[in-house]
């Protein structure tokens, strides 16, 4: 296991082998798309959307959640963890958040180091030790270096649309009259084709991403680990966290449930899809590999930070 700091390799080469699949995917159904809504159309929309997704999707998402960016003065210590672990890291500080919620859970959004966010709850801020809340904050960390928030972003576009057209065409019928499709008549595909091509790419698209997902929570560990050089207090905060969601009411964690690819420990939401594929690796193997970090950086003495 390497244990000097950097983006990590085995991340990078995953997620381009994942765009690049995505991407073969993705060709076939904006094939389809097209060739049904028209091109010029199709493209114009599907551009905007991307977009919009690409610059807006992380602002949606805090101002869902209730996050409020704090200033140095309104959190001292919390920022000075921040840039501390920043300069270790040696990226921008990003803007630091909280949200006023009793789920104990971090994440970090933004489509690159300049323009990223690391956000905490107040619940994990009460509940961890400054030790086990700087291993936590060097895991958001790490996701930015390794840029994999704005790939999962990127990643997850042609899976909503073609999510939004399964839906649309379940709630509809399939087409008018109930019967075959929209364009029984022409020359194009059936409206009854592109649901079906569009359910067939957000499977593949859902497998994909989750296999990166659970390494990117891996690498992210790994990271915080060596940042910290403390990959015990980072176990120590998993446990503490995953404890906790246990014991919180449903309708709670049911709230931050559409989060769950970007916390550090999913919420467990019972009688929801969330459980069947889980976006982030099982809590034992995160804490054994932790463990073997831990053993490996006694035995080597301590980690000097360098970009790989």
């Amino acid at each position: 296991m390497n244990t000097s700091f950097g983006r990590d390799t085995g991340l990078q080469v995953r997620m381009l082998v994942t765009m690049l699949l995505l991407g073969l995917v993705y060709v076939v159904f904006a094939g389809v798309l097209f060739a049904s809504v028209g091109g010029a159309v199709a493209a114009i929309g599907c551009g905007l959307l991307l977009a919009f997704q690409f610059f807006a999707s992380d602002k949606l998402a805090l101002r869902s959640m209730g996050a409020q960016e704090v200033s140095p003065q309104e959190a001292p210590e919390f920022h000075a963890m921040i840039e501390r672990l920043c300069v270790q890291a040696d990226i921008p500080k990003p803007k630091v958040a909280v949200v006023n919620s009793p789920v104990p859970n971090a994440f970090a959004l933004g489509r690159s180091p300049k323009a990223a966010t690391v956000c905490a709850t107040t619940g994990i801020m009460d509940l961890l030790s400054p030790a086990e809340l700087e291993g936590v904050m060097a895991h958001e960390i790490t996701h930015i270096v390794n840029r994999d928030v704005m790939i999962m972003t990127l990643c997850g576009f042609f899976a909503s649309i073609a999510s939004m057209i399964v839906q649309f065409g379940f709630f509809f019928g399939g087409g008018y009259g109930g019967g075959g499709g929209y364009d029984d008549d022409d020359d194009g595909p059936s409206f009854m084709a592109i649901i079906l091509v569009s359910a067939i790419v957000w499977v593949v698209s859902f497998f994909l991403m989750q296999a990166l997902s659970r390494y990117r929570e891996f690498a992210a560990d790994r990271g915080a680990a060596v940042i910290t050089g403390r990959p015990s207090a980072l176990a120590s905060a998993l446990l503490k966290i995953s404890g906790v969601n246990e014991r919180i009411p449903q309708n709670d964690l049911r709230a931050h449930a559409e989060m769950n690819a970007f916390y550090i420990v999913p919420v467990k939401v019972k009688e929801s899809l969330y459980n069947l594929f889980s976006t982030h690796p099982p809590m034992e193997q995160r804490i054994a590999a932790l463990g073997r970090l831990e053993s490996q950086l006694q035995s080597t003495g301590p980690v000097r930070p360098a970009l790989a």
